[in-house]
């Protein structure tokens, strides 16, 4: 496999078996595999010394969303706190997961009968196909709720035009085909292609400015116009930073998020020199979280798929982990 390569998305939540029952009922993925991790090297670097955690992992075609549970909490730790209610898209701990469908129409009228009654809250006023004048994304169909924890989702449609060969190859009996990439909040467009390309080495993917009715309805904004940047990796997923130009007033992440919080979210990476990437990091915009490389013991390593890690913050403090397989 080509690296850097994205292992997974993954957030805090507060009832992981919950959670994955809906994402498994309503939006099509599949249970993989739980697991429990008691304290050890993976929780200090997680900035959660001695604290218990589950991790769901699920999968929707190729791609992996793993829900982080905090069991028990270590000593000295805050409580996570829930996401603010008045979040929006122009905030900058704003991030979503991007899922492909084959037909928006079916996907979005599956989920009616829960936005009726209120167990899920839309962001977007009714899907939207975004107009012709667009080149990046003209005919592309998009739909944003909030999952039953508050945490954003975007169902997407592309065009026969547009996305990668795979979204208009693959067969399912299922509308959801897999998570195309995660939607970060930015405040600086060329600080953040200098992050995630200079620094991680993912390449430019695509780069342009949405306006206008339909992307005000897709975010439930009035006077929407936002940069996006798409970063992707050789093969797989990427992700497309989301530089509001208009609305003002987007506030930033704050400083003292954890991984306790919902509003936290993380992307796993696998990249080919932690070290360097480490060592390098502050002078890309970047903040390691973990004090450098982590070395994770045989019998977590063994559990989690992976060796080695580095917890880092981008430029807009979003976190990503860094693995050595």
């Amino acid at each position: 496999m080509s690296l850097p390569s994205i292992h997974s998305y993954g957030f805090t939540c507060r009832d992981a078996e919950a959670l994955a029952s809906f994402y498994g009922s309503h939006l099509g993925f599949q249970r993989r595999s739980c697991l429990e991790i008691e304290g050890g090297p993976y929780a200090a670097l997680l900035g959660l010394p001695g604290s218990a955690l589950k991790l769901l992992r699920l999968e929707l075609g190729s791609e992996q969303l793993e829900l982080l549970e905090i069991t028990r909490l270590g000593p000295g730790l805050r409580a996570g706190r829930d996401l603010p209610a008045d979040s929006s898209s122009i905030d900058l701990w704003f991030q979503h997961i991007c899922i492909v469908v084959s037909d928006l129409t079916a996907a979005a009228a599956g989920l009616q009968p829960l936005l009726e009654r209120g167990a899920l809250q839309s962001i977007s006023t009714a899907p939207q196909t975004l107009p012709a004048w667009n080149q990046a994304a003209g005919g592309i169909q998009a739909f944003k709720f909030h999952d039953p924890e508050g945490h954003c989702l975007e169902l997407l449609q592309f065009p026969a035009d547009k996305g990668e060969a795979r979204w208009h190859q693959l067969q399912s009996a299922s509308p959801y085909l897999g998570i195309d990439h995660s939607a970060i909040g930015n405040a600086d467009t060329e600080r953040s292609c200098h992050f995630y390309e200079g620094l991680l080495g993912l390449r430019l993917g695509g780069d342009g400015v949405n306006h206008g009715p339909e992307q005000d309805g897709l975010d439930g904004l009035q006077g929407a116009r936002v940069r996006i940047t798409g970063h992707r990796c050789p093969q797989g997923p990427g992700i497309e930073c989301l530089n509001y130009l208009s609305p003002g007033g987007g506030r930033p992440l704050p400083a003292d998020q954890s991984a306790a919080d919902v509003a936290h979210w993380q992307v796993r990476l696998e990249v080919a020199d932690l070290e360097g990437i480490a060592a390098k990091a502050e002078a890309y915009g970047g903040r390691c979280l973990s004090g450098g490389v982590i070395h994770i013991d045989p019998e977590q390593a063994s559990q989690l798929g992976f060796h080695a890690a580095l917890q880092l913050r981008d430029p807009d403090g979003h976190q990503l982990q860094l693995i050595r397989a």
